[in-house]
């Protein structure tokens, strides 16, 4: 009987010791939270989830001291619908711990540019071929398109997959079927006669609409993926314990926000308003819309990285396999442990 005491009694002391130091370790990261330097590359709508983590406290939530850059609001858009808003308080790190951008430019930049930051993807929130094409009076089908200039924001960009992938569905040449020209994914490129056509996302769409352009063709019948705006790390920077610990923490606060963009309608105009100066609702909406197949579980688009190594085929596309440049692990088990479930119940 005596045993079974002394038993019982130790189970107690072991189970408040442990208590003890669970709580030791929430009181330290309460306290100290890890600082994180981040880099969002655009004000792009898949971005928004970031900027809300953000304005809802949700980095500082999960132990994180986070620094936030992203391109100020004219310097990006110069357009009157987005005017004001909230500019970095920082100046653009060189290296930042997190940068958000897409997968597929840096796929493509890695295997263009010698100097390019080799990066790991561990979430996407963006993984859906989904811009538009407009294009001028005149031009009705895809078919119209063969042997005219097609606007797109630049070489490697997310607009210049979606030429690429035109090619391929139409059976093109896309050196000698089309003229591909940079710097020109605006209707006002297209009103000077620049281009016969372009590829916008949702900002240059909703400003065309706005204008009064209507869209030739909507890239989403395609049902294509696309590695979308994603969490990218060097992967010497994730070897460190401490960062691995700083990328579980800001992946939660990513999936979160990414629930209250799907949830929250609202709170979702309230940011852009608030950080990105667009003040007409009407013009923030069509923006809203354009967001609609956000993942609810971000995980990286290995669909859209496989695509990209296709379309930009060649020798040093070859020497890469999708693995290369992925590690979804940490989503998973965030997802297998019912967190991101649980986000959608509340």
């Amino acid at each position: 009987m005596r045993r079974k005491r002394n038993s019982f009694l130790r189970s107690i002391c072991w189970l408040l010791l442990a208590a003890a130091a669970v709580a030791r370790a929430a009181s330290a990261q309460q306290a100290e939270p890890i600082p994180l330097t981040v880099e969002l590359l655009n004000r792009s709508i898949n971005k928004l989830p970031f900027v809300i983590a953000e304005e809802r406290g949700l980095y500082k939530k999960y132990g994180l001291d986070v620094k936030l850059w992203m391109p100020d609001v004219d310097d990006e858009w110069g357009m009157p619908e987005a005017r004001g808003g909230i500019n970095a308080r920082i100046k653009q790190p060189e290296r930042p711990d997190i940068s958000v951008d897409g997968g597929t430019p840096m796929i493509a930049s890695i295997l263009m540019d010698a100097r390019a930051h080799v990066r790991t993807i561990l979430a996407t929130t963006d993984c859906v071929v989904r811009w538009q094409v407009f294009a001028r009076k005149g031009i009705n089908r895809l078919e119209d398109l063969k042997g005219k200039r097609i606007g797109i924001s630049g070489p490697g960009a997310m607009t210049d997959f979606i030429t690429r992938l035109l090619a391929q569905k139409m059976g093109w040449d896309r050196v000698r079927d089309i003229s591909v020209m940079s710097n020109a994914f605006r209707h006002d490129a297209m009103a000077a006669g620049l281009v016969d056509a372009f590829v916008a996302y949702e900002i240059p769409d909703a400003a065309a609409r706005k204008a009064g352009y209507q869209p030739m063709f909507d890239t989403r019948v395609w049902n294509e993926s696309i590695a979308g705006s994603s969490v990218r790390v060097e992967k010497e920077w994730l070897k460190v314990p401490r960062n691995r610990e700083a990328a579980k923490r800001f992946l939660k606060a990513t999936a979160e926000a990414v629930s209250i963009f799907v949830q929250d309608r609202p709170a979702v105009m309230q940011t852009l308003s608030k950080w990105h100066g667009m003040q007409d609702r009407e013009f923030a909406g069509m923006i809203y819309l354009a967001g609609k197949e956000m993942q609810r579980k971000p995980y990286p688009c290995v669909p859209g990285i496989k695509k990209t190594l296709e379309l930009f085929d060649g020798n040093e596309a070859r020497k890469y396999k999708p693995e290369d440049f992925y590690d979804d692990s940490f989503i998973k088990e965030l997802d297998e442990s019912g967190f991101i479930d649980n986000l959608y119940k509340q």
